[in-house]
């Protein structure tokens, strides 16, 4: 019956995904009147009937407006008598501060997340998804019985790596920090891996200073989670060049490129192609000649199947 299957909302930057996972699955489409006063203020309105019901809602946390759309949101399906809620989050934000370095900072990451573990719980619970997060332990902000499941994009890495890049590639990273996660992944498609030492020359500015593996003659591909103006890659993929790589590639999970970051990229002349999923609204509007868009959609529709 209609009643029974999984009813999926979003946010309004995130309609497009909601769109892409409706084709890949038989979820039933939430409805939402959404509109704006003249002060700013944020109407919003269920039609979709969630009384009993399962439920999801997409959003990511692109902006604090954001946030609070899905917060808001999320609190009126339960109150309305959802029995259970998925919230997706397929880019979460706030990585740059989810910890303190100087006294007195605020830790936003982890004050977001205690503001969603507030949300009153339905009879099923609440369960947070989070995809490829930049810090490991933002998860563990999340307070009370918040059930929370960290789902890691390697399928859709490791596929546009062997397609990208000959054979025998190295997979690489813009600096150790990274190591681990891209080791894996090149464990898992048995090639090498490689990062740069970086040496900081001041606030703003870092300087490569080595390189942990062979490059010479071998394609490259980078791997970082997330790449905002792009600084770090082009400075690494510099390197890598430098080093004697012959063609060099990169993958993210979140492509958010502000600030001009591809142009930047492009006119580097050291990367040849920029594949990046469609987890931030960002995606949506970039150059389809050199960067290349993966979809999430199949990720998130098999997690809310099971």
């Amino acid at each position: 019956m209609k009643e029974h299957k999984l009813v999926v909302f979003a946010i309004k930057d995130y309609e497009y995904l909601l769109e892409e996972i409706l084709r890949y699955s038989d979820f039933e489409k939430g409805e939402l009147e959404v509109k704006i006063f003249p002060d700013g203020e944020r109407y919003q309105r269920i039609l979709t009937f969630v009384n009993g019901r399962d439920v999801a809602l997409v959003g990511g946390t692109i902006s604090d407006t954001d946030t609070l759309e899905m917060y808001d949101l999320a609190y009126a399906l339960i109150k309305y008598g959802a029995r259970s809620i998925r919230l997706v989050f397929p880019y979460f934000g706030y990585s740059t501060m989810e910890r303190a370095v100087k006294p007195g900072e605020v830790v936003t990451a982890k004050s977001r997340a205690v503001m969603f573990s507030s949300l009153p719980r339905t009879s099923l619970g609440n369960h947070f998804y989070f995809f490829d997060l930049h810090s490991e332990g933002i998860p563990h902000y999340f307070e009370g019985q918040a059930l929370i499941s960290h789902i890691y994009c390697k399928p859709i890495i490791i596929e546009a790596a062997n397609n990208l890049a000959d054979e025998g590639f190295v997979m690489a990273c813009t600096d150790a920090g990274r190591a681990k996660w891209v080791e894996s992944l090149a464990n898992e498609m048995g090639v090498n891996a490689a990062f740069v030492f970086k040496r900081r020359v001041s606030g703003v500015k870092t300087e490569v200073t080595s390189i942990s593996a062979d490059v010479q003659d071998k394609d490259v591909v980078i791997y970082d989670d997330m790449v905002r103006t792009g600084g770090s890659l082009i400075n690494a993929a510099k390197a890598y060049k430098a080093a004697g790589a012959k063609k060099i590639y990169t993958i993210t999970t979140h492509g958010l490129f502000t600030n001009n970051a591809i142009d930047k990229i492009k006119s580097s002349g050291v990367i040849e192609k920029v594949i990046t999923t469609n987890s931030h609204p960002n995606s949506t509007r970039l150059d389809q000649d050199f960067v290349e868009v993966k979809s999430i959609a199949h990720i998130i529709v098999n997690q809310l199947s099971e």
